[in-house]
């Protein structure tokens, strides 16, 4: 694989061109990380604001009118209603798993059915998230099953 570089002038934009002879597995591993590194959400904790990528992201969750970003050790509040985030993050790795949860795909580690039609995500910190029955379709779909 061959990787150029060409620097252009301030007034012009940036762009990534990627010239492929198929749109594989790889080459849409590489898009989603250049689109998941390039989003930045503000996250206030402690009278401080933090600028939290969403790699780092594990799920959002809204608890009695307010939204919270849960990252691996850290929760931070945002401003951003969930369906607003729900919108901006859902065609990189993030859906809807229950009524108060958007979850972040690329931080589970394991999924298995639970009670009632439902699933339970495992994500990479060993925390636990239930995906509501009614978005188990989304979440199968998602990861190719």
């Amino acid at each position: 694989m061959k990787i150029s570089i060409e620097q252009i002038a301030r007034e012009q934009e940036e762009e990534i061109i990627i010239r492929c002879h198929e749109e594989d597995d790889e080459i849409q591993g590489i898009v989603h990380r250049l689109q998941t590194d390039s989003l930045v959400l503000l996250g206030y904790q402690n009278e401080r604001v933090h600028r939290i990528r969403l790699r780092d992201i594990y799920y959002f969750e809204a608890v009695d009118g307010k939204v919270f970003i849960y990252c691996r050790s850290s929760v931070y509040e945002v401003k951003q209603k969930l369906y607003e985030l729900e919108a901006l993050c859902s065609r990189l790795s993030c859906f809807r798993a229950s009524k108060s949860t958007v979850l972040n795909i690329a931080k589970i580690d394991m999924v298995r059915p639970t009670i009632s039609g439902r699933f339970e995500a495992v994500l990479d910190n060993g925390e636990r998230v239930v995906i509501s029955r009614q978005y188990v379709p989304v979440l199968k779909n998602m990861l190719g099953l």
